[in-house]
């Protein structure tokens, strides 16, 4: 008799604890989906990230990683991922970021405007970041904001629907 109270009280001390524990909790002990973006030197005057869109789920947890297959060293070109919030200026926010090289090129006028951001890769290295895809669906522009790198091509879209 008392391994079934105590097999009862069990199933139900842990029905109790799951009730109190928030939902948010939970969420954020799962696994993000990885996406993997490569990056290499130009090819002509064309750059971009091997993908181009994502689609994700409101809310969906994200791990973008970024991985540098290029040869041109750093110091001379290096890559980044930066989503942005929905109407930034995105002219405005590269013109700032081409002037910030002492911040990794990320304008900290701009700082708000972003929503995630991996740091630079050179060659050889690789940058992680984990976020949660934003709620309202919608497209949302990813860029590197290493000077010119944009206007070359080196943008996509997160499409969250």
């Amino acid at each position: 008799m008392a391994t079934v109270r105590s097999g009862v009280l069990g199933a139900l001390t842990a029905a109790m604890v799951m009730a109190a524990v928030p939902m948010a909790h939970v969420e954020a002990r799962q696994a993000a989906r990885t996406v993997t973006l490569t990056v290499t030197d130009p090819v002509g005057e064309k750059m971009s990230y091997s993908i181009k869109q994502i689609v994700a789920k409101p809310g969906e947890k994200l791990k973008v990683r970024l991985v540098s297959i290029a040869q041109t060293p750093k110091i001379v070109m290096a890559h980044n991922f930066v989503l942005l919030k929905p109407g930034t200026d995105i002219k405005k926010f590269t013109d700032a970021a081409a002037n910030a090289r002492g911040t990794d090129f990320i304008p900290p006028a701009f700082k708000s405007s972003i929503l995630a951001n991996a740091g630079m890769v050179g060659p050889g290295e690789s940058m992680e970041v984990v976020f949660n895809a934003p709620m309202k669906p919608g497209k949302y522009t990813y860029l590197c904001s290493f000077a010119g790198h944009y206007a070359a091509g080196m943008w996509g879209e997160l499409i969250v629907k």
